[in-house]
């Protein structure tokens, strides 16, 4: 074919081909989203996490992907996040994934349960192991892509207006704590309740519950539980390490160019960071402040413990034996738990154990 015949036959397509390029480009370029979160304001940390991802992702997009970031209780209580990500009332949220238990004890596992892995062994699963694919998986039901969004660390165990002697104290004792953990405090005889964050203060201070337990010293201090429960107890065997996560409305996520995909996942590795790296560098720092304001520090008691223990083991079977999306991830977690706990026994922890014990 002449140059000049192909140029005649192939002009309107190459125009319209031409033409086309720059509209997608041009449809991506002023985006804007909008994204719930579960956590109040005041928290610098866990609810910074996500003004830490969308100014990433506004950096990284050159200031044509702007995400606005929405408190819980903006524009949907804090526990209602999925169901506004899965309808697709807002694009996205950022929350801990146990909260939603309720839905399918599944979700948990994606955050945190008693006894798991802690921040670098969740890491490891979730990036490295079968652990994203496996949420994703189970996610997809929800219409939500999920993305890393944070971890805190191991947490302390909570601030108790009295003292525990015994697993004996728990029986009766009315206990904020964060979603699927309430299943094993039922059954050492404790009274779960599930308050968000910003509704934890008033409750204590009214004596509507007994005891409550948030994250560690930096958050805690900011909410002010010394002042109405003197007794802070640790460590948090429910939270060895907690995984937060950005939830994306599937659809949405799907009309993304694939270089604003890879922003989002660039902007959730680098808020995922940032975020353990605060709590590791603040919480320091908080908890001698709070030892000088004669807050008064203690382990659970061993008895408490050893039944923890029992009862978490005891409950994950159950669920293995009734809920196949348990199951199906549980089995993968469990192995690779068994697995870095081997590993860690004679590297992390030992190093970890020696550096504690030595006068440095």
């Amino acid at each position: 074919m002449e140059r000049r015949s192909f140029i005649r036959h192939a002009g309107i397509a190459g125009v319209l081909s031409a033409a086309a390029a720059p509209a997608v480009v041009q449809a991506q370029a002023a985006l804007r989203w909008r994204l719930a979160s579960s956590f109040p304001k005041a928290l610098d940390t866990i609810y910074g996490g996500a003004e830490v991802f969308a100014k990433k992702v506004a950096e990284l997009s050159g200031g044509k992907f702007n995400i606005s970031v929405h408190a819980g209780g903006e524009l949907m209580p804090p526990f209602g996040v999925v169901d506004g990500v899965q309808n697709g009332t807002v694009e996205m949220a950022h929350t801990a994934p146990y909260y939603f238990f309720g839905k399918d004890d599944t979700f948990a596992i994606g955050g945190a349960i008693p006894f798991g892995l802690n921040s670098r062994q969740m890491t490891a699963w979730m990036m490295e192991g079968n652990g994203t694919k496996l949420m994703r998986e189970f996610y997809a039901q929800y219409n939500i892509i999920s993305f890393s969004g944070g971890n805190t660390g191991a947490q302390m165990g909570g601030w108790f207006r009295k003292s525990l002697a015994s697993l004996a104290d728990m029986k009766g004792l009315k206990f904020r704590v964060g979603g699927f953990a309430g299943k094993v405090i039922e059954r050492l005889g404790g009274v779960p309740q599930n308050i968000p964050g910003g509704e934890i203060y008033q409750a204590l201070e009214k004596g509507t519950i007994d005891a409550a337990e948030w994250i560690g010293p930096y958050d805690d201090q900011k909410l002010g539980f010394a002042k109405v429960a003197p007794n802070y107890y640790y460590p948090g065997w429910w939270e060895g390490g907690l995984e937060l996560a950005f939830y994306l409305n599937t659809k949405a996520y799907a009309g993304l160019s694939a270089e604003y995909k890879a922003i989002i996942e660039a902007a959730s590795a680098y808020a995922h960071l940032d975020m353990q790296a605060k709590y590791d560098a603040r919480n320091p720092a908080a908890l001698k402040q709070l030892v000088a304001q004669k807050v008064k520090l203690a382990p659970f008691p061993k008895d408490l413990m050893d039944a923890a223990f029992k009862e978490s083991m005891a409950l994950y079977s159950e669920l293995s034996a009734k809920n196949p999306n348990w199951k199906k991830v549980y089995t993968d977690y469990a192995n690779f738990r068994r697995d870095q706990n081997l590993w860690f026994r004679f590297t992390e922890a030992q190093f970890d154990r020696y550096m504690q014990a030595a006068k440095l």
